[in-house]
Formats: structure tokens, sequence, C-alpha cells
């Protein structure tokens, strides 16, 4: 065991932060105060405090393990639930600290807000041609791109050099790929993607879905995307959770490969 969690009230009675955490990490504590107990709806907003004379406790648990790594502590308490968490040091506007209390479960709830960067892609402002079959298709809104619209041979965005096609990305959505799945597309479709020198599939869901699919066998889908990606390994398929960060990730490929291509040139 790695010590004692501990929570005890703040006796500071107006603040706006009514509980003093004490994590044991490292040879030192952590002493936090708190907005609440455990962050089960959403983050918890912390920041250093000490730890009062004569404390009054709401909880203690034995401590499985607690560990820094980086900006991150990483707490696992020894009880069954309510047992994993993690709190992360960050810097906020203006230079002070901010510290949030956070479980998996808050951190992807929040995630759907989350600020995307807008950074170049490592090819610069990125010309990205979307083949005209493409329905609804991406607009890069918040990517530093121009769009053309054209009829790709494969994928559904591409990116060129000297006129050739350098990276390509096929988007899905989940019920689609598993569709391809069992109509046996996917192969086909993976097949004409390998052709190109850079190529990707991106779906605009997460992989845990899969195992929540409905008309079709989750172990089946596993199974078979598995197989695909061992025949075809040169065509990865990245589960990317939603729209706009499927989004931020084909961008980031299709710089990056558009990239290479210009240094593959130099090196020739």
């Amino acid at each position: 065991m790695a010590g004692l969690f501990r929570i005890a009230r703040n006796p500071d009675e107006l603040s706006t932060l009514p509980y003093v955490l004490w994590v044991p990490v490292g040879p030192a504590p952590l002493v936090l105060k708190a907005k609440d107990v455990w962050p089960r709806t959403a983050k918890v907003y912390c920041h250093r405090g000490e730890w009062p004379d004569d404390a009054d406790i709401v909880e203690e648990t034995p401590v499985r393990s607690c560990v820094r790594r980086g900006v991150a502590i990483d707490l696992v308490l020894d009880r069954y639930r309510e047992n994993r968490s993690q709190f992360v040091l960050t810097t906020l506007k203006g230079g002070r600290e901010g510290i949030f209390w956070q479980t998996a479960k808050t951190t992807r709830k929040t995630r759907p807000g989350m600020r995307l960067p807008t950074k170049r892609s490592a090819a610069g402002v990125l010309p990205i041609v979307v083949d005209t079959r493409e329905r609804y298709a991406w607009k890069f809104e918040r990517q530093q791109a121009s769009l053309t619209k054209r009829a790709l041979t494969v994928g559904d965005y591409a990116v060129e050099s000297d006129g050739e096609v350098v990276g390509v990305v096929e988007r899905k959505k989940l019920t689609e790929l598993a569709g391809n799945v069992v109509d046996g597309s996917l192969l086909v479709m993976l097949g004409e993607l390998s052709v190109a020198r850079r190529a990707a599939i991106v779906v605009e869901d997460r992989w845990a879905d899969v195992f929540r699919l409905q008309h079709v066998s989750p172990a089946m889908v596993a199974e078979m995307l598995a197989a695909a990606q061992v025949r075809y390994p040169n065509v990865p398929i990245v589960f990317c959770e939603n729209r706009p960060l499927a989004q931020e990730w084909a961008y980031r490929f299709l710089g990056a490969a558009a990239a290479y291509a210009d240094e593959e040139a130099v090196d020739l």
C-alpha cells in the first residue's frame, strides 16, 4: 500500500472549495483544496492548500498506487468502485497554476467541447482535393486548408504533389464500416487504397462503439477488422471518436503525407 488518501472539510467556511485532499505522492503529500469529494459528473477544480491542524475527516481510503507522470498524478484507491482518478497540473491564463481532478468518465464527457489546434499542417496551408461523390463532406473550417472538388480514383480526400496523389483518406461512420465488413467490400476498398502512396481509413466513432453494434455481431466485426489490418498493414483504420476529431486527424495525416512527398522528391 502507498499510504492513505484523505478528505477533510475545509475549516474556511467562506471558501468556494469546501474540502481538503491529502494525496500521498512522493516523499511529501500533495495537499489540495477541492470543490467536491470525487469527480463524478465533471472535472473537479483544485488548488494547493494546507492540511488543517484539527482535520474534520470525511473519508480515509488506503491507496494502491499514487504516481506522478509528467503533469499528471495517477491515483488508484484500494476499493471496488470510484477507485481510479487523475490530477492534472496545468497553467491557466495569466500564468497561474490550475489543478483538475478527473476520471476517465468525466474526461470523455468534456471531449466534445475540446479546443482543436489551428496550427498549419506539416506542409503548410494544405490544398485538399474532395471527391465529388462525397456526401456531407468535411469543410475543414478549423484547419488551414483550401478545398477543390474533383472525382478521385480512390478515397474521399487527397493531397497531391506535382499533379500526383500522394495521400488519401477514406471517411467512414461505424455503421457504414460494419456494413463493409459484413458484405466483404472492406477488403476490396483496402486493396484499392493500398495502391496509393499513403492512405488511411478514418472512422467518426470510437473503437468501443464496435461492441455496441446491434444488428451485427460485434465480435465478428472486431475479428474481421483485425484480420483486414493484418492483411493490409499499410492502410491504417483509425477510430477518432467524432467528426471534428476525425477531420483533424485526416488533416494532419494529409499534411504529413504531402510534406513527406516533398522530402522524397528532394532525396531523389
